[in-house]
């Protein structure tokens, strides 16, 4: 999976295999989580919202654990 670099306070990376719909988040804390069943809608709100913790938060924590 591709990870990519994004801006954010809490955030270092994000990945997602659009087929298998999985994402990885990587966290500039140093974890490293996984996420299965993530629609391509969910990764790409990630991408474009201008607060990519309070995106994490409202919308993916605790919703798509493999």
């Amino acid at each position: 999976m591709e990870m990519q670099s994004v801006d954010s306070s809490a955030i270092l990376e994000i990945g997602y295999n659009e087929s298998t719909q999985q994402m990885k988040i990587k966290f500039k804390q140093g974890k490293v989580y996984d996420f299965c069943q993530v629609p391509k809608h969910i990764f790409q709100g990630l991408l474009e919202s201008s607060s990519k913790g309070t995106y994490y938060n409202n919308h993916i924590r605790d919703n798509y654990q493999c």
